[in-house]
């Protein structure tokens, strides 16, 4: 096999990517773009039947998504690495990815010499982080797994997301003002902040707020 190109599969619903990832990799004649995929269960199929090296997989795809599409490739027992590229960083994108068993995760943004690094990497069996995602990863590591938020606090929280004071929460909830700051306190140590903006932005970074959550 030495000196065969590394045969890839690239899966993005956004044609102007996949072609500029094709782009990227078709005058390297140490790669070969197999075929490209709009969604994930596409991706799946192409996968069987084109017997790809790697996977450029994004994650935020119609349909079946990426974490749901590196899952299924695993269950079948597809060989192929998979390599995520995404515009996504956070934690509620990168762990389930990884857990899922992508090889890697690079970011979009990535220079050209590092992808194609990452993808010869990635053919190795090698694992493949750009550097925002090992520094977020090694942080996760390092920092022991916060206690999860209750529904009440997740509660309180999406209130405070969508402009609530502490009355008005109180009121929606049918709680006491001095119960919400009970709760508020509690969410503030289990997320590691010091007042309710950080408390909102550390929810949105983790995921467990979405945009739309806090919209009643």
């Amino acid at each position: 096999m030495t000196g065969a190109p590394i045969r890839l599969l690239i899966a993005d619903d956004h044609p102007v990517v996949r072609d500029g990832l094709s782009g990227m990799f078709a005058p390297d004649p140490g790669f070969e773009v197999l075929g490209e995929a709009a969604d994930g269960a596409e991706a799946v199929r192409l996968a069987q039947a084109l017997g790809p090296d790697v996977i450029l997989m994004d994650l935020r795809m119609p349909g079946m998504d990426g974490v749901a599409a590196i899952t299924e490739l695993a269950r079948l027992g597809v060989p192929a690495r998979v390599l995520v590229l995404t515009t996504y960083d956070t934690d509620s994108h990168v762990l389930p990815a990884i857990e899922a068993g992508a090889t890697g995760y690079l970011l979009k943004d990535a220079p050209r010499a590092e992808l194609l690094r990452a993808v010869r990497a990635a053919a190795h069996g090698q694992a493949v982080l750009s550097p925002a995602v090992a520094t977020r990863l090694m942080s996760r590591v390092r920092t022991p797994e916060a206690e999860p938020l209750s529904q009440r606090e997740l509660e309180v929280l999406e209130l405070v997301a969508a402009g609530c004071t502490n009355r008005e929460a109180a009121a929606a909830l049918f709680l006491s003002e001095a119960t919400v700051k009970t709760h508020l306190l509690h969410i503030y140590a289990k997320l590691g902040v010091g007042d309710r903006a950080a408390a909102v932005a550390e929810a949105f970074n983790r995921g467990l707020l979405t945009p739309g959550t806090s919209q009643r």
